[in-house]
C-alpha cells in the first residue's frame, strides 16, 4: 500500500558555487592501455559546481536534459543543467519527520522508473519513495514504494537499480542510523541486498555483506555488481542473476582493500556499467575503471573521496559526485541513459 505524504518546502541556506568559467581538477591514471579506448589519458575533470557537504546519487533526466543529485547531510536534492547552475530541486529529500535526530538523513541514490518518475532512497525516512509531483514542478510529496521487510523497518536504503523486468534491486546499509549499526532503533540484523517485484513481493538476496552500497547490472542483465564500502573489506562483488530474480554464485570481482590501506581516499560506492560491460566504480582514488573480466584498467583521479557517477548527455559524458563537488568528464565509450 502506498502512503502519501506532503511536507512544506523548506529553504535551507547552503553555499554552493557554480563555475562561471571552466575549472578543472584531477587526472587520468592509465594502468592498462585498454583504458585509452574508454577515456582519453590527457583529459581532466571539469568542475560544474562545488560547496556541497556530501554529493551523491546522480541521475540524468533525458527528457529535461538535466542532472539531479543528492546532498545527503543537508537533506536536499539539487538540479544542474548546461543552461542553469546547480539549485535546490527538492527539500526535504530524505527525512520528512519533525523530530530532530542524528544520522545521515537525506536522500542518497536516485533513479527513474519506466514511467519517468523519480525514485529516491531516503535515509532518514528509512524507505524507498516515489516523488508524487512532476519533475517540471517539484514538491516534497512522496509515495512509499517500500519501507519494511517481513514487518521490520529497513536500516536506510542507499542505492537502487531497475531490471528490465520491472524488478527493483536495492541495498540497505546502516548509514542513515545513529550511530549506524549501534542505533537502538535498528530493526533488521542484516545489511541486505534486496529485490522488489512488480507484485510487491520482496526477496532478501544477500545478507553477508557488511556495508552493501552501489549496484548495477551488466548490459545483458545476467550479472549484478554490488559494492561493499567497508574499509576492512573494500570489495566489489559479482552475482549471477537467476530467472526468478534471485542471485547466485557470489564472487569477489575486485578487492580494493590494499588501496584503502595505502591511503587512497574513498571506498567502493556507486557504480555504472557502459554498453561494452566496463565498470566505472567510485572507490579508493576516484573512479576506478574495470574491464568486464575484472582487470583494473586505471583510475579517474578526482582528488576527493568520491561517492557516485552517472552517464549523461548522449551517454558519452560521465557525471561524478565527489565530496563537495559535481564534476564531469568526456568519455570515448558510451553508457546507457535511463
Amino acid at each position: 500500500m502506498r502512503t502519501l505524504f506532503w511536507i512544506p518546502l523548506l529553504l535551507t541556506i547552503c553555499f554552493v558555487s557554480n563555475a562561471s568559467s571552466q575549472e578543472f581538477i584531477g587526472s587520468v591514471e592509465v594502468l592498462d592501455e585498454a583504458l585509452t579506448d574508454l577515456v582519453a589519458a590527457d583529459v581532466q575533470l571539469e568542475i560544474l559546481a562545488e560547496g556541497f557537504v556530501w554529493s551523491e546519487g546522480p541521475v540524468w533526466v533525458r527528457d529535461g536534459e538535466f542532472l539531479l543529485f543528492s546532498d545527503v547531510p543537508t537533506n536536499q536534492i539539487y538540479q544542474w543543467s548546461e543552461d542553469h547552475d546547480a539549485t535546490v530541486f527538492l527539500e526535504p529529500s530524505g527525512y520528512t519527520g519533525a523530530e530532530e535526530r542524528g544520522g545521515s538523513l537525506g536522500s542518497n541514490g536516485l533513479t527513474l522508473d519506466s514511467e519517468g518518475n523519480l525514485i529516491i532512497t531516503q535515509h532518514g525516512d528509512r524507505r524507498i519513495a516515489r516523488l508524487g509531483a512532476p519533475l517540471a514542478d517539484p514538491a516534497p510529496v512522496y509515495e512509499t514504494v517500500i519501507d519494511q521487510y517481513e514487518g521490520a523497518r529497513y536500516n536506510s536504503p542507499n542505492d537502487l537499480v531497475y531490471h528490465s523486468s520491472g524488478r527493483l534491486y536495492f541495498t540497505d546499509p546502516p548509514y542513515g542510523l545513529d550511530p549506524q549499526a549501534g542505533d537502538s532503533n535498528k530493526e533488521l540484523d542484516v545489511h541486505g541486498v534486496y529485490s522488489l517485484a512488480l507484485d510487491g513481493s520482496v526477496m532478501l538476496l544477500e545478507s553477508e555483506l557488511t556495508r552493501p552500497n552501489g549496484l548495477a547490472f551488466s548490459p545483458d542483465e545476467k550479472t549484478l555488481y554490488v559494492a561493499n564500502s567497508d574499509p576492512t573489506n573494500a570489495i566489489w562483488m559479482a552475482y549471477d542473476v537467476l530467472p526468478d530474480g534471485g542471485i547466485d554464485n557470489g564472487r569477489v570481482f575486485f578487492d580494493a582493500t590494499r588501496l584503502v590501506e595505502a591511503g587512497l581516499p574513498g571506498l567502493p560506492d556507486g557504480l555504472k556499467v557502459d554498453l561494452a560491460g566496463n565498470l566505472f566504480a567510485t572507490g579508493p582514488g576516484g573512479v576506478l575503471v574495470f574491464s568486464l573480466e575484472g582487470v583494473h584498467l586505471g583510475t579517474i583521479n578526482t582528488t576527493q573521496r568520491t561517492a557516485n557517477c552517472a552517464f549523461g548527455d548522449d551517454g558519452r559524458v560521465l557525471y561524478i559526485t565527489a565530496h563537495g563537488y559535481l564534476l564531469r568528464i568526456p568519455l570515448l565509450t558510451e553508457g546507457a541513459i535511463l
